[in-house]
């Protein structure tokens, strides 16, 4: 299986993009892994949120394949314990899944279209994070992910 990870908008400060690049290199001993980022919309001061989301979710879509398995990273999404989110990367492994894709929306969310693409929807936290940081954390999350299911010494219980 591989996985990717699509966000908007570039990650702006270098220690966290350090960060990113240190555990996306870590996770590609584990997986095939892919960070796809799709530059921010032009002239958003221009556009509705409604706007920015169907313009954004027409570039999110373009990124994906009949085959992906397309899974939302939402505040109103499934929460898991990382040990929990472990089990269900093994179960889309299981599965015969070529692709599974997550995604992290822009500031306003997904357009409806989207949502309607997606398999499902996860929530990192009830709290909100910049966009830069749900990167990492979501990356390290693959990546803790993949050590729980290795039984490597990483997470602690």
């Amino acid at each position: 299986m591989n996985i990717k990870l699509i966000a908007i908008g570039k990650t702006d400060n270098k220690a966290l993009q350090t960060l990113i690049d240190d555990y996306t290199k870590r996770l590609s001993f584990y997986i095939k892994f892919d960070l796809e980022i799709i530059p921010d919309i032009k002239n958003v001061k221009n556009l509705s949120e409604s706007q920015q989301k169907e313009k954004e979710g027409e570039l999110i879509l373009s990124k994906i394949t009949p085959t992906d398995q397309l899974i939302l990273l939402d505040e109103n999404g499934k929460n898991f314990s990382s040990v929990g989110f472990s089990e269900e990367l093994q179960k889309k492994m299981n599965s015969g899944i070529k692709t599974l894709v997550f995604v992290i929306g822009g500031p306003y969310g997904f357009s409806d279209t989207v949502y309607a693409k997606a398999h499902g929807k996860i929530s990192l936290s009830l709290m909100t994070f910049s966009h830069q940081m749900v990167r990492l954390f979501f990356i390290e999350q693959l990546y803790r992910g993949f050590t729980i299911l290795r039984n490597e010494p990483y997470h602690h219980q």
